[in-house]
């Protein structure tokens, strides 16, 4: 029997309503994990990001102060 076969006889409310409900019910400590999982990762490359442009900034900066070539 397909979905679409079961949904048909039932009120608008139980397909837009009770259904999605039900699904974030069932599903919500999973969604709410997944979602800050990505952001947790999104955060700790943010701070890569910046630590590594830091680090080249810093780089730069002394390269460049020191006018011989030389160590």
């Amino acid at each position: 029997m397909a979905v679409r076969e079961i949904f048909t006889g039932m009120p608008w409310w139980v397909k837009w309503i009770a259904v999605p409900v039900i699904a974030i019910v069932v599903f919500g400590g999973l969604i709410a994990s997944v979602i800050g999982f990505v952001i947790g990762l999104l955060f700790k490359v943010l701070i890569f990001v910046i630590l590594v442009g830091g680090l080249v900034f810093v780089v730069r900066k002394f390269m460049s102060s020191s006018s011989r070539g030389d160590w």
